[in-house]
């Protein structure tokens, strides 16, 4: 269940396991530290914000601290193992201390992680967090630490747990154990039980400034074409692990190709149109087909805000149709696997009969 996964690509993002930098949240490590070292340490903290800000790698950062500081191999209690971070948040463990090392490699008896599953009957990763991978978190956390600390548990993200797993962990939180922290990712809190949101502290990220990923862009790929960057930190709207996903999944390339449609309308070049529907519907792109949804529902929502600007309802209305009906096709198209090709078509259709006057 610790069992940090193996890089396949080496230019691909580190692990939030293995990860040591993090930029943009030194506010939260700061409130973390601070609480920690008044000894007002909330037993539950409810971390939020969009996904690839960095909340799994804040996590970690404070597993690693409050786990570091009462492990002999660190020095002992509040030892000089702990350097502070240079930008001031003051939760930074260098990759080779042995507390960073354990935890990368999935080995620290003291830090369990929960995430979704193998289902074992299919092979294939859950869509939820079920109760059986929760339901030995209290038995975990009441046990004394094997390292002489404390005992920590991290759930990425909670969204995903069915309502057995959610009712599960309530439990845990309505009678914490003493020096055991429930450290609980989320990338909609709306999801939540309301009981679970309010026993926990929240911590709310926002997402990072343009110039920010931007840079953290061209630090991970020097040779990557500023402009391309750019775009990209532009379509990841302040997520960085969004922004390395695109990156990967040729996503400005595909998105310029998107606009260069939508563009036209309500002109339609059925040519490229039927280009495009071929490569995203052909055996083993779906990522490209569910980067394709991403990107148009990014553009459509843009769409709509600059509209509802404007005094013009009816045609307002119209896009807000148009909206739920492209959000209702690419959803089923996933649910009961249609004909990706005719599900882009018959997107373009629905956007060339919104866009006429």
């Amino acid at each position: 269940m610790n069992a940090v996964p193996d890089r396949q690509d080496e230019d691909a993002p580190l692990h939030p396991a293995a990860n040591s930098g993090l930029v943009g949240h030194e506010g939260a490590e700061r409130s973390f530290l601070d609480a920690f070292e008044s000894g007002r340490l909330a037993h539950a903290w409810l971390i939020t914000g969009p996904r690839g800000i960095g909340k799994a790698t804040l996590a970690y950062r404070f597993a690693r601290h409050i786990l570091a500081q009462g492990n002999e191999e660190a020095g002992g209690l509040f030892g000089d193992a702990l350097p502070v971070d240079k930008d001031g948040g003051g939760l930074y463990l260098a990759p080779d201390h042995p507390v960073f090392m354990r935890i990368a490699a999935g080995g620290y008896a003291d830090l369990r992680v929960v995430t979704r599953t193998i289902n074992e009957k299919t092979g294939k990763l859950r869509t939820e967090i079920i109760v059986e991978d929760v339901r030995s978190i209290a038995d975990f956390m009441s046990l004394t630490p094997a390292e002489g600390g404390w005992r920590v548990v991290i759930i990425d993200c909670a969204d995903e747990m069915n309502r057995h797993a959610a009712n599960a962990v309530l439990k845990v939180l309505e009678e914490p154990p003493k020096k055991a922290l429930l450290l609980l990712i989320s990338h909609n809190p709306g999801r939540l039980l309301a009981t679970i949101r309010s026993r926990c502290l929240k911590m709310p990220l926002s997402p990072l400034p343009e110039d920010t990923v931007v840079r953290l862009l061209l630090e991970h790929h020097p040779d990557m074409n500023p402009e391309d960057a750019t775009d990209l930190a532009l379509l990841a709207e302040g997520s960085i692990g969004r922004a390395l996903e695109l990156e990967a999944e040729g996503g400005v390339e595909l998105y310029r190709e998107l606009t260069g449609l939508l563009d036209r309308l309500p002109d339609l070049d059925i040519g490229a149109m039927h280009d495009l529907s071929g490569r995203l519907g052909k055996a083993g792109a779906d990522s490209a087909f569910h980067t394709f949804g991403d990107l148009l529902r990014s553009w459509l929502g843009r769409r709509i805000v600059e509209l509802s600007k404007t005094s013009n309802a009816s045609n307002l209305d119209r896009w807000l149709e148009v909206w739920e009906k492209i959000n209702h096709l690419l959803d089923r198209t996933d649910a009961v696997n249609l004909d990706r090709r005719q599900t882009v078509v018959g997107i373009f259709l629905a956007l060339q009969g919104a866009a006429k006057p």
